[in-house]
């Protein structure tokens, strides 16, 4: 897995986000005191699951030759009782039958970002030398 490298940008919170040859933006809203320039670090999560969820339930359809013509991923959060509370919205389209549309439904829940976030996390973090 290629690393993130974050460095500081203009305004209050911005930041530039580097992964390999894409570069993207960070901030926070305008709400929150940003400059709104870029999803907040939070929505990127919330991107993230959604992306992982989508590719990984096309491919599954796409594997068992399913007619799965697109699919739309919905992800919210809030804090919520002490915890992080993922809200995942799925629409499938395409003439699926609904045995398989159940099935889709449970791989949604195996993508790789939904087992890391629901999975043990262990951050080290190191402070490099000036």
């Amino acid at each position: 897995m290629r690393p993130a490298i974050v460095t500081t940008a203009t305004g209050k919170f911005g930041q530039t986000v580097r992964i390999g040859p894409h570069a993207l933006v960070a901030d926070e809203p305008t709400e929150d005191g940003g400059d709104d320039r870029g999803p907040a670090p939070h929505e990127l999560l919330l991107a993230g699951l959604g992306a992982c969820t989508s590719m990984t339930v096309k491919m599954y359809a796409d594997r068992k030759g399913w007619p799965l013509e697109g699919v739309e991923v919905t992800v919210e959060g809030q804090q919520r009782e002490g915890a992080f509370v993922f809200q995942r919205r799925l629409e499938f389209d395409g003439p699926l039958s609904e045995e398989q549309r159940a099935r889709l439904v449970e791989i949604a829940e195996k993508c790789p970002v939904h087992k890391t976030l629901t999975g043990a996390i262990h951050i080290e973090t190191t402070l490099l030398p000036r």
